[in-house]
């Protein structure tokens, strides 16, 4: 089921442009139209650890920097480390006759202990365990400090601009006094600007000092040259950059980082600026509160069986069809449709809106990159599919429906399933190993159950979709 949903042997044509397979998109029913990652905004609902499932608004994970105070990753192969007891004996000159016991982080996959880098084993399980702290925190915070004073200061002189004309009412006494922007940082939870007006001084501005290039390197040692490397004790480039700040270059010197949070996100139509996705705050919980995801509202196209693809000779494939839906539905194929002359179809009775009305930011289209190099025979007549009855999945009695379908077209039929044969001949000038490509579009009819204010009762939409398959490459010795 993942393989084929995963792989891209069927991909559909997003509104944007773009070709992604039926996992991959969503459906806005407010718009009525497909939407890929790129259609949608995303949002951060909330921050948790995947190991301990902590979760923390976006504020408070800020501040910890985005990292788990509690769990820690293996520095060698990036697993969540364990936390492991063991009896220890009454140290020497110690008062304790009775043994204590002690803890230490390990990894179940790679066997990797704090022990291997000589880290003290702790008293109690969710001891302060060390952390190696970078050298050169002190100069990074120095720079820090030093380009947040250079901001402060741009934003204090902007404030310092006196106004060409003098303006009357409250809001130009707001804005001149700096009420409405004071306002707006308390609403959003910042902190009061504490450098503008007449309280900044440009010598609190700290003094940094320019890095200077240095002509006497330290030349390498000798055992470099002399000595047969040992590459399992030379730490690789993914064990590096998990921790940039230290970059060790050998494994003796790897230490337990902090483990990263995950985040929860929202996805939100850009058009309607309404949700296409949302899941629940714990993050225990799988569960969405909404997901309209595009495998539940239409139509899914798979590839049951065909023949061996051969240059200029027809071949026969059948795609199974589901209605995942609770509404019957009524499929017709037809040649591909461009969207952008469509698009100017629907846009032409609107051009007469008001100009100063505010539109969303939507992606700009992108190109078609996908080019069919195989001719179709598409049917010539509608394909009825039933809603769909959990109940019918386990149902062996035969179906209920009684369809007057073409056997030449519809070669299988079960609950809201139905296989349909086509006809393809790839072009001859394709060779050996060329990909098989060919489309369609999949006109299918939509009841939207989303109460407006116009329309209380569903109304049922005729939509329009391109489809584009990959049965697979030219069978070898078989081209002209």
């Amino acid at each position: 089921m993942s393989y084929l949903l995963r792989k891209d042997y069927v991909r559909y044509e997003c509104t944007c442009g773009s070709f992604m397979s039926i996992a991959e998109l969503y459906f806005c029913r407010h718009c009525l139209e497909l939407r890929c990652g790129y259609c949608v905004c995303h949002e951060v609902d909330s921050h948790y650890c995947s190991n301990c499932m902590e979760h923390l608004p976006s504020a408070e994970a800020r501040l910890k920097k985005n990292r788990c105070s509690t769990c820690f990753d293996c520095p060698n192969c990036f697993h969540p480390l364990s936390v492991r007891a063991t009896m220890r004996s009454a140290e020497d000159g110690s008062s304790k006759s009775t043994p204590t016991k002690r803890y230490y982080l390990s990894c179940f996959f790679c066997r990797w202990t704090t022990r291997d880098v000589n880290i003290q084993d702790q008293t109690v399980a969710a001891g302060n365990w060390p952390v190696k702290e970078n050298p050169y925190s002190e100069l990074l915070t120095s720079y820090l400090e030093y380009y947040k004073m250079i901001a402060m200061t741009e934003r204090s002189q902007k404030e310092k601009k006196t106004y060409g004309s003098l303006r009357k009412g409250y809001t130009s006494l707001t804005d001149k006094y700096g009420l409405t922007a004071m306002i707006a940082r308390k609403r959003a939870g910042l902190p009061s600007l504490q450098l503008g007006g007449k309280d900044f001084n440009q010598s609190v501005l700290p003094t940094i000092t320019p890095c200077t290039a240095v002509e006497d390197i330290k030349p390498l040692p000798e055992s470099f040259y002399t000595e047969v490397p040992d590459l399992t004790k030379v730490t690789t480039l993914e064990q590096r950059h998990a921790n940039p700040m230290l970059q060790t270059e050998v494994t003796s010197m790897l230490h337990p980082q902090h483990r990263h949070f995950y985040i929860k996100r929202s996805l939100r139509c850009r058009k309607c600026e309404h949700n296409v996705s949302k899941p629940e705050y714990n993050p225990g919980s799988i569960k969405f509160k909404i997901q309209l995801a595009a495998y539940y509202h239409m139509p899914e196209v798979r590839i049951m069986t065909f023949e061996p693809l051969v240059c200029g000779k027809p071949s026969e494939i059948i795609l199974k069809v589901t209605n995942p839906t609770q509404h019957l539905t009524s499929l017709q194929f037809g040649d591909l449709v461009d969207k952008d002359e469509e698009d100017k179809r629907k846009v032409a009775p609107k051009e007469q809106m008001d100009e100063k009305k505010v539109q969303p930011i939507l992606v700009p289209k992108l190109k078609r990159a996908v080019t069919t190099n195989t001719k179709v025979e598409l049917p010539n007549c509608s394909v009825i599919l039933p809603p769909r009855d959990d109940a019918a999945e386990y149902d062996d009695t035969g179906d209920t429906h009684n369809f007057q379908d073409d056997p030449k077209i519809v070669v299988w039929r079960k609950g809201n399933k139905a296989a349909i044969k086509f006809v393809i001949v790839p072009d001859a000038a394709l060779l050996h190993s060329d990909e098989v490509i060919f489309g369609f579009s999949l006109e299918y009819g939509y009841v939207n159950t989303m109460p407006t204010l116009e329309q209380r009762q569903p109304q049922r939409t005729e939509m329009q979709v391109n489809v584009y398959i990959t049965p697979g490459a030219v069978s070898a010795g078989l081209e002209n």
